[in-house]
């Protein structure tokens, strides 16, 4: 793991090692065109080291994770994905061999990828357009208000809880279509702001999930699949966490 967002730990714990890249796979280096991040790099450090030296990765300043996460989950937002500008990985597999993939070896899609079994990223290249590094810090500050005046930033959430039906991801642009876009199916089954315990789909966005005080892992699963079921039984979708869940159900 990262930085553990996009992620909930069940409350009886994962019965199993757990590594968390952190200290010495987060340095990030700029070659021309290309950007080489470790895993464990912050996506908004990647984004605006590459904004400096005219690199355009802006679409990663308002993706609150690390790198390694990104890659497997193919990240995006406003349009762009990891997918465009990936160009290869460095993995270590599960009998501790390091391993260089190029990109169309995950066959990335849609927050998913193919990566070998036990496989942990240590590393990513990206080759990026060139642009005017100030125009692109102006595009990130502008990302970044657009993302705090919709999103609940300030909340504590696992960021977004479900992936958008097909074919409805954010793309940013004044023509994109929100009819079947996530959130907008929470809001038509009527679980916008629905509480169970301490967890809450956020008032502000109803596609985030968040603990407004005292949630256990549990609540914030049993609401999420309340969500789901409420949504199919509105909509006939069968939304599909984003949210990753880990470890083992408390046996209390």
């Amino acid at each position: 793991m990262g930085v553990g967002s996009n992620l909930i730990v069940r409350d009886g714990g994962i019965r199993a090692v757990v590594i968390r890249l952190g200290r010495g796979f987060n340095g990030i280096s700029v070659d021309g065109e290309r950007v080489t991040a470790g895993a464990a790099a912050l996506d908004a450090h990647v984004a605006k080291r590459a904004a400096e030296a005219g690199l355009d990765l802006t679409f990663l300043r308002t993706i609150p994770g690390s790198i390694g996460g990104a890659v497997r989950m193919n990240a995006g937002c406003y349009g762009s994905y990891v997918a465009d500008v990936l160009e290869e990985i460095r993995i270590v597999t599960r009998s501790g061999e390091a391993v260089t993939l190029p990109a169309r070896a995950l066959k990335l899609r849609y927050r998913q990828s193919d990566l070998p079994e036990g496989a942990v990223i240590v590393q990513a290249t990206f080759r990026s357009a060139t642009a005017d590094p100030q125009a692109l810090e102006a595009r990130m500050e502008d990302q970044i208000a657009k993302r705090d005046a919709s999103q609940p930033t300030k909340e504590r959430s696992a960021g977004s809880t479900f992936r958008n039906p097909v074919g409805y991801s954010s793309t940013g642009r004044a023509d994109d279509s929100h009819e079947l876009k996530a959130w907008k199916v929470i809001d038509d089954a009527g679980m916008r702001g629905a509480r169970l315990g301490g967890a809450q789909m956020s008032v502000m966005h109803s596609n985030f999930l968040i603990n407004a005080g005292g949630a256990t892992a549990a609540d914030l699963e049993n609401l999420g699949e309340d969500v789901r079921k409420k949504v199919f039984q509105s909509s006939g979708i069968t939304l599909e966490w984003e949210i990753m869940r880990v470890g083992e159900h408390s046996r209390e």
